[in-house]
């Protein structure tokens, strides 16, 4: 299920979008700012981002600049009560890849956001390539040379992240928050031994390593960056 992050600060529209997405097949999170946004992206697995442009603190603008810095592929769009030709100029220059122009149509924005996960290739494909490794995210499955193996959902999933962001640093306490909720009784202490039974069985792929950054937590590093 592709997980859509909803940024508006109108909590009935925020909610109406949610909800229609939703049924529509998606797994839809709001957030009332960019800032409560940016702490959704730090640790959930997001797919594409709908992001109103006039909220307090940090306007959409400041916001699509911020995810283009951390992550230029992430499909973006605007639902803004903005019309004019430079407020959308403004929006594409920063990468954002669609514009809907306040009041929209709900059954429009379902729409838009399917084109925009197709124009991605997430819909068709939903997987991760790093070197001659392909991670195929719907089975769990982890492919490199002539093997193949598939991983336990959590180990899998741990796997996808990391690798999703390289060299960015992930605390264990952040993977025990999105991996296992805020609720588990679980110890930052499992998040330790799913790591080490990753890389026990991938022990003899080359294309990439899952390296401790002491004191902190976990960040996977790809072979061809550290040349």
């Amino acid at each position: 299920m592709f997980c859509v992050l909803v940024v508006e600060d109108d909590e009935k529209l925020k909610q109406m979008m949610c909800a229609t997405l939703e049924r529509s097949g998606y797994h839809a999170i709001g957030a009332g700012s960019a800032i409560d946004a940016i702490e959704v992206l730090h640790t959930t697995m997001v797919d594409v981002v709908v992001s109103d442009i006039m909220m307090p603190v940090m306007d959409g603008y400041q916001f699509a600049a911020y995810i283009r810095k951390e992550d230029n592929d992430m499909p973006i769009l605007f639902v803004s009560a903005k019309d004019k030709l430079e407020d959308k100029q403004k929006g594409f220059r920063l990468g954002v890849d669609d514009y809907m122009v306040k009041p929209i149509d709900i059954n429009e924005l379902v729409l838009r956001v399917g084109a925009l996960l197709r124009r991605a290739r997430i819909a068709t494909e939903h997987r991760l390539t790093v070197g001659s490794t392909v991670l195929d995210y719907d089975t769990f499955e982890v492919s490199y040379g002539h093997k193949s193996l598939t991983l336990p959902k959590k180990e899998f999933l741990l796997l996808f992240k990391l690798l999703s962001y390289p060299n960015k640093i992930f605390t264990r306490s952040q993977l025990m928050d999105e991996f296992w909720g805020l609720e588990s009784e679980s110890l930052e202490r499992t998040v330790d031994v799913h790591i080490t039974r990753i890389r026990d069985k991938l022990k003899d792929n080359d294309d990439f390593s899952i390296e401790t950054v002491r004191g902190l937590g976990y960040k996977a590093v790809r072979r061809d960056e550290r040349r």
